[in-house]
């Protein structure tokens, strides 16, 4: 009887650590997605402030179809990009991501507006430029997932105290 307590008083340690490890690796992804999310956030503005910056002295009447996608595209992401960052710092100083699904859905809108003016912008200046960023990008979404995935399981590997857990 004093074995199976034991035991299970052992149970209850491993599992207390590995909730601790847990919560600490959750805090971690989400402070590393913050910084992540400001990095896209700015990018996406300066990218937008440089491939609008031509059209503004040109007359609406002069646009073509892909340089209007990519003005309104622009005048709808900027603001939005910019309030989120502006919320970033709020969950960066709180160390916490909002979970309001108005931001989720702004988040999405914001990075969604940006690509589309990017590739709008780009398909403006030559066809297959816009198409070069539709494949770049694909290509940058895998290789991205991709390293993340593998960074992620070696980390795992690496981290001593899943060494010590049991083998069930």
């Amino acid at each position: 009887m004093d074995e199976n307590i034991k035991n299970e008083a052992w149970w209850r340690r491993q599992a207390a650590a590995q909730g601790e490890w847990w919560k600490k690796r959750a805090a971690a992804q989400q402070e590393e997605s913050l910084r992540q999310n400001n990095l896209m956030y700015g990018g996406l503005i300066g990218i937008g402030a440089v491939l609008v910056q031509p059209f503004l002295t040109s007359g609406a009447a002069s646009l073509d179809l892909s340089a209007k996608i990519c003005v309104i595209a622009f005048s709808l992401a900027i603001p939005l990009l910019s309030a989120l960052i502006v919320l970033n710092r709020q969950e960066t100083y709180r160390r916490r991501m909002t979970s309001s699904v108005l931001v989720l859905v702004a988040r999405q809108a914001a990075l969604g507006l940006g690509f589309v003016g990017v590739v709008a912008g780009f398909w403006h200046i030559m066809t297959i430029a816009g198409i070069a960023i539709l494949v770049g990008a694909s290509l940058g979404v895998a290789v991205h997932g991709a390293g993340w995935v593998r960074v992620e399981e070696e980390d795992a590997q690496a981290t001593p105290d899943a060494e010590q857990l049991p083998q069930l």
